[in-house]
């Protein structure tokens, strides 16, 4: 004996979750439960998916009806996130889980369940800003702190040479004070970026579809928020369209490109210049640049660039200090978002890292 329809809708009911069933040759809802017409107050029971669409946000108009083909296609389910403007609301962002019911009959359905996560994005917006607060101070850390103590240790060090023969025993030991501090000031900055970036390696991706033109373009705005003045590289940012999406670990990812970033002002002088540059290709595949007119890289540490402790591991221009861990984790993070990383580089003619993204799509 199977369960009836009825203690289907009950049990569902009871969950107090938002599902819904549409038909999709008769463009219409055949049911909602209480919890989804409360949460998303659609004008009427039958609605056309043409006047549907018109709710849905434009930029993710296009995006919602390729999952929604792959869906009666394929009859795969996923999740879809995407943007609604119901009328007297505010602009929601909905979690949608569907599947095609039945598979083998003429007219298929569309069961699904819905979820309001405007507050998880907002928290996890927010959460983005925090952490690209935090990304800019550590690069002011490793550049703008720890390359003036470096500078004073090897003053110090001259300094100390000179006197070596001196009999002013008092003037050496301070010289030898401000060498030790200075020295423990650099090692506790580069111990506890090296820290961070390494912890934060190790934790679970969890992607999310993302305008990269958005999120890049906010995270070299708190870039130049943090350093202000100090900046004295050029840094400048292009892109093919105003919205490029990708599915991505926004906080994690970013971290990776803010890595290429500061590699590249490490070794690019004063008065040079590090473009990223951000495409969409015709394939729909991403591709992200990060230029820079710096020394380049020796010929002969490009074969192990990407391995763990590298040789081709080397202090900056300014004296920054460096494990060989940041270029291995930042390929890891990208071969974790599917994508591909590589570079091309020459000595004294700068260096060029590549990335490139699948596309955003609903596969």
């Amino acid at each position: 004996m199977h369960p009836s329809p009825e203690l289907f809708q009950a049990l569902i009911e009871r969950t107090h979750q938002a599902f819904f069933v549409y038909d999709i040759n008769a463009g219409r809802f055949t049911y909602q439960s209480p919890v989804f017409r409360a949460t998303f107050p659609l004008p009427g029971d039958e609605i056309d998916p043409g006047a549907l669409l018109a709710y849905i946000h434009q930029e993710d108009q296009a995006y919602l009806h390729e999952c929604l083909q792959e869906l009666i296609e394929q009859g795969s389910s996923r999740e879809v996130e995407f943007r609604v403007q119901l009328p007297q609301l505010e602009q929601q962002w909905v979690c949608l889980n569907l599947a095609l019911l039945p598979q083998d009959q003429a007219e298929p359905q569309i069961l699904g369940h819905a979820e309001d996560i405007t507050t998880q994005r907002q928290y996890n917006d927010h959460l983005k800003r925090f952490s690209n607060k935090k990304d800019s101070i550590l690069n002011i850390l490793s550049h703008d702190l720890a390359a003036p103590l470096g500078m004073i240790r090897n003053l110090t060090g001259l300094l100390a040479e000179e006197l070596k023969d001196s009999s002013n025993e008092e003037v050496r030991h301070l010289l030898r004070l401000i060498e030790q501090g200075s020295q423990q000031g650099a090692d506790l900055i580069r111990e506890f970026m090296n820290q961070e970036f390494m912890e934060s390696s190790q934790t679970h991706v969890v992607t999310r579809r993302v305008n990269m033109v958005r999120v890049l373009g906010e995270m070299l705005e708190e870039y130049y928020n943090a350093r202000g003045e100090l900046l004295r590289t050029r840094v400048s940012f292009h892109y093919s369209k105003p919205e490029i999406y990708a599915e991505i670990d926004d906080l994690k990812f970013m971290q990776a490109i803010t890595n290429l970033i500061s590699n590249a002002l490490k070794f690019t002088p004063e008065e040079g210049t590090v473009t990223i540059s951000l495409e969409e290709k015709n394939d729909g595949e991403i591709l992200i640049k990060i230029a820079d007119s710096g020394v380049g890289i020796p010929e002969r540490y490009h074969v192990t660039l990407f391995d763990k402790f590298t040789p081709a591991r080397r202090p900056g221009l300014r004296g920054e200090k460096s494990i060989g861990l940041g270029m291995s984790i930042v390929k890891t993070i990208v071969e974790w978002h599917k994508g591909e990383i590589w570079f091309e580089s020459a000595e004294n003619k700068g260096t060029t890292f590549f990335i490139k993204l699948p596309r955003s799509s609903a596969q």
